[in-house]
């Protein structure tokens, strides 16, 4: 019979009800999740950080999520039919963050849920950055250490095994994988009590209370480091979403001749992938980026071939004839390396420019009433002026010294006459700060449809200036960017011994964004100029929109752990480092930098010019 098309879609229609039907219920009876009692990360995410430090977790290590892996632990029947419990997310640490699952919903109380999350926090906070033990017996030692050293988590490690072994199942296991989930089963419930985990054809099921046995590693490449050009910013995006297997592979030959295809392979992704990153076009990157979130694990080749029809241009430096003018570029800076806990010595140059031919400006007509505003109140910070007295010069006689020259000689005292005048000064605070502005490219993003980071950047500096030159307050305002270690760009907008007027406006209107933050050395160039002033108190203001990063390895922890290394160089120095912030990731991170009272992030950008200032006053007003 003949069948119309309105009786083929409603059959289509059918089919895929009853698909979704099916893949619903299979799915719910196959897994041993609780979606509605689940707690995600990101609820508890700042609370973990203060929790994982607070417990003597490494501070230098950023919370974030961990992928799902694969494993081979025995299945159930439903779970094979609906293609399930293939992968797990476990907890693990690497060199750069501790790594938790995005959500936990394996218990149906939420409380368990949150308590696993503190759990494995505790857990790695006990980890060191290296250990020979195997994945059993190390994560007993690791039990072990948090239990002891904080008896109060006892109980609700004990609820959490608890709960866990109830969810446990050996029905007609194999011999050596009961013995294996007995061994496991033990472990948990005496953590220490077993010394080695029984062999067995499978893995054992996985175990949420420990941390990952085989965490995913990221493949290192042999040779040079990757192209500057192959780091684009979909790449970069790539790496924060998801964190793949990853193997090296060899590159396949692109001038071979005959290729065999099986056709079912026409329309499915193989786990290896031959992307040609230094290559591909806008469209062919994103595509690429689309495959690589969908595999398990990425194979990472390096092919050199230069293009044969594309023509590739590189975001470079200015030309001599559109740069800044070149003050000096012979100073070399040394760089912290973290993995060999040693400073590498002249590892950076430095160069200074000043804008060139930088028109004289007035202050924006915007800022003006605000401007006005602030410069009234920083003068009432400026010391009063004082009557210098019995002075050999002066602007007026000073009556009570002259007073006593002419008793003197009138007793017949042979007295000379000097001394006799005084002199009124402005007072002066013992006191030199120093403005550090981060100039890197993300400073080219708008923060809203009128303004970008740069906008708001220039008008803080405009106000901060006013307010600053109000006090008579010695301070000098400086921007840097960087691309790699040579060179590391400071743009000198008002130097110490210059003072503030038209000419330094026209400075900061002239700035732009630039290339990357290699914080470390801007903050190292900024304690030598403080170094030359000779303030009893001395102020480092570090003015930034986002992490340490450049293009070589100071992305990631690298690059954390060189800018923690200059600012405790500088705390060490006696001067006072102080870091302003938009980054609304800025509490992850900063507290390990400058500790929990030396920083302070503005959540709302376009509230910057008008802080900065005041936060000033009150950095200053405090003592010392």
């Amino acid at each position: 019979m003949t069948k119309t098309v309105s009786e083929l879609l409603e059959l289509v229609e059918m089919e895929e009800h009853v698909g979704n039907w099916w893949h619903t219920f299979i799915t719910k009876h196959s897994e041993q999740h609780f979606p509605e009692a689940g707690v995600c990360l990101s609820e508890i995410q700042h609370l973990l950080g203060i929790w994982f430090r607070a417990l003597g977790g490494d501070g230098g290590l950023e919370i974030t999520g961990a992928d799902a892996t694969l494993i081979s632990s025995r299945r159930t029947i439903l779970q094979r039919v609906a293609g399930t419990n293939n992968k797990t997310e476990l907890a693990w640490r690497d060199e750069n963050a501790l790594r938790l699952p995005p959500q936990i919903d394996c218990f149906p109380d939420s409380k368990l849920n949150r308590d696993l999350y503190l759990w494995l926090g505790a857990l790695a906070a006990m980890e060191a950055d290296t250990h020979e033990e195997a994945w059993f017996a190390h994560n007993q030692k690791l039990t072990l250490a948090a239990l002891q050293q904080y008896p109060g988590l006892g109980e609700k490690y004990l609820q959490l095994v608890e709960a866990h072994l109830e969810q446990r199942t050996t029905r007609r296991w194999p011999a050596d994988e009961i013995a294996q989930e007995q061994a496991i089963r033990r472990a948990l419930v005496e953590p220490g009590s077993m010394d080695r985990l029984p062999p067995a054809r499978r893995m054992p099921l996985p175990v949420p209370l420990w941390l990952h046995p085989n965490p995913p590693q990221t493949a290192s490449m042999p040779g040079s480091e990757l192209p500057e050009n192959s780091r684009t910013n979909n790449a970069r995006e790539l790496e924060e979403v998801q964190r793949k297997q990853t193997e090296q592979a060899q590159a396949e030959d692109e001038e071979r001749g005959l290729i065999t295809v099986r056709m079912e392979n026409i329309f499915s992704w193989a786990e290896h992938v031959n992307v040609d990153r230094s290559t591909e076009d806008e469209e062919n990157e994103e595509r690429a980026d689309e495959v690589a979130r969908d595999l398990d694990k990425v194979s990472i080749s390096r092919n050199g071939k230069a293009p044969k029809t594309k023509i590739k241009f590189d975001l470079d430096l200015p030309s001599e004839s559109e740069d800044d003018e070149i003050i000096s570029d012979d100073m070399m800076l040394p760089e912290w390396d973290w993995k060999k806990r040693q400073l590498i010595p002249d590892h950076c140059r430095i160069i200074e420019l000043v804008a060139k031919d930088a028109p004289a400006l007035p202050l924006p007509d915007r800022l003006h009433k605000t401007a006005s505003k602030l410069r009234s109140q920083f003068q009432a910070l400026a010391p009063a002026r004082v009557w210098h007295r019995s002075r050999p010069d002066g602007d007026e006689v000073d009556l009570d010294a002259y007073l006593r020259y002419r008793t003197d000689r009138a007793s017949g005292c042979s007295v000379a006459a000097d001394n006799l005048y005084r002199q009124m000064d402005a007072g002066a605070r013992d006191l030199a700060c120093l403005l550090l502005a981060d100039l890197s490219l993300s400073t080219d993003t708008w923060v809203n449809n009128h303004a970008r980071v740069l906008d708001v950047i220039q008008d803080s500096l405009y106000l901060f200036a006013e307010s600053l030159a109000a006090t008579g307050d010695a301070f000098g305002i400086y921007g840097f960017t960087s691309r790699k270690r040579d060179p590391i760009r400071i743009h000198a907008i008002k130097a110490f011994n210059e003072s503030y007027n038209s000419h330094i406006r026209g400075r900061i209107e002239a700035l732009k964004p630039g290339y990357y933050t290699r914080l470390g050395a801007g903050i190292r160039y900024s304690a030598e100029v403080l170094k030359q002033q000779g303030a009893g108190r001395r102020l480092l203001l570090i003015l930034t929109d986002g992490k340490p990063n450049d293009l070589d390895q100071y992305e990631g922890r690298y690059g954390i752990e060189d800018t923690r290394h200059a600012i405790q160089t500088v705390r060490n120095l006696g001067f006072h480092p102080f870091c302003v912030t938009i980054d609304k990731q800025g509490n992850d991170y900063l507290p390990h930098l400058f500790g929990n009272s030396g920083y302070v992030v503005i959540h709302n950008p376009t509230e910057l010019p008008g802080q900065l200032p005041l936060l000033y006053a009150r950095l200053t007003a405090q003592k010392h």
